[in-house]
């Protein structure tokens, strides 16, 4: 729903710090796809990905107006 596209796009920028960089969000079938506007925040994020799944669920799962569906909401991130 669109709510939740919302509260990925707000989870992903309170957590990993790029929201200056971040272009678009989209969360598909627990894929969630990053693109930044910037190959360095990008390359950086790489390496950092799995600490970033980890925070985006717990963020999302602390968030009242998600909509949870079973297991975890992201389960990998695509930076583009």
């Amino acid at each position: 729903s669109g709510l939740n596209r919302q509260r990925v796009a707000a989870a992903w920028n309170a957590v990993s710090g790029a929201a200056g960089y971040t272009l678009d969000v989209y969360l598909d079938k627990g894929i969630l796809y990053v693109t930044l506007g910037s190959s360095l925040a990008r390359n950086q994020l790489y390496f950092q990905r799995d600490v970033l799944v980890r925070k985006v669920n717990e963020f999302l799962e602390n968030d009242s107006l998600f909509v949870k569906g079973n297991g975890p909401a992201v389960r990998n991130i695509v930076l583009k």
